[in-house]
């Protein structure tokens, strides 16, 4: 096996840098691609100083799934991971990539997060959805057989959030397997500032609206399932208002963020169902575009 890794960054440069020491340690032998979009902090001039990079890609754009499908498009390998900028992976992280790719197309981990509580770490989740059992992974530690991510055409595009979910759907629907070995792990460490971000409610619902649509069609589940996470989303903000939190104003605007992001998604879902009726259901792949790079440093 030929393994190729997929590192995506942007403005994460010290991080960036313990990942790949990580990477060198664990996994001498991978090539690994850097996909650099675009970073501010001195990236660029750090990745091009080190000898265990293979190819450095520089974008233009900001969105993960672009930066996944430029990386596929340098890698080289047979069997291609990607892993997020922020982690290091351990030290039996090959073994489970290796033996996890001999049983499926797809193999994923848990993520290790040091916390100054102890440790916390994930576990695999499956549902079945329209009759359809979804095995979903770790956007950021998951490894592919190429093929399956060629019959995918790579992550959907339109998406600024929620790609790999919609990835783990389509993966279902072309028939692919995903493995879970938990010794395929990687770890990061607790921030001061908890590492907490502003969520984009109006993005988060596009995105789930979308690829519930474009997947499985207009269907009763698509509606219901869209709105129950709207539901529990809907208590759980009604409840920091209560905590004072957050003020009843700013519920009632996160409430339409929420419902017109789920309106354009599912309708722009139903649009790219129709542009590609495959099972692959992927309107924006890798294969629509060859101008992300704004330029590529190959050493190999």
């Amino acid at each position: 096996m030929d393994l190729s890794v997929v590192v995506p960054t942007l403005n994460g440069r010290d991080r960036l840098a313990a990942n790949l020491d990580a990477l060198a340690e664990a996994a001498p032998d991978a090539e690994v691609v850097v996909v650099n979009g675009p970073s501010a902090d001195g990236t660029t001039g750090m990745v091009r100083d080190r000898d265990d990079v293979g190819v450095l890609v520089e974008l233009s754009d900001r969105t993960l799934n672009v930066s996944r499908n430029a990386g596929i498009q340098a890698a080289s390998g047979d069997a291609i991971a990607f892993v997020r900028y922020d982690v290091a992976v351990e030290d039996r992280w090959l073994d489970g990539v290796t033996d996890g790719l001999e049983e499926a197309a797809v193999v994923t981990g848990p993520s290790h997060q040091t916390l100054r509580a102890g440790m916390t770490t994930e576990t695999l989740e499956r549902r079945t959805i329209c009759g359809r059992d979804v095995t979903y992974f770790n956007g950021g530690n998951v490894a592919f057989h190429r093929d399956a991510l060629d019959e995918l055409d790579g992550f959907d595009e339109y998406l600024k959030t929620g790609g790999a979910r919609d990835a783990a759907h389509r993966l279902a629907g072309a028939g692919y397997d995903v493995t879970w070995r938990p010794e395929m792990s990687v770890r990061t460490e607790y921030e001061a500032d908890g590492g907490v971000t502003e969520r984009d409610w109006g993005w988060k619902y596009r995105a789930l609206g979308y690829r519930l649509a474009k997947n499985y069609g207009f269907r009763p589940t698509v509606v219901r399932r869209t709105l129950r996470h709207a539901r529990t989303d809907a208590v759980s903000a009604a409840r920091d208002v209560v905590r004072g939190d957050t003020t009843p104003t700013g519920w009632l605007g996160t409430g339409r963020d929420v419902l017109a992001g789920m309106a354009t998604g599912i309708s722009d879902g139903l649009v790219a169902r129709a542009r590609d009726q495959s099972p692959t259901r992927n309107p924006h792949g890798r294969s629509k575009r060859a101008d992300r790079a704004v330029a590529t440093y190959d050493w190999r």
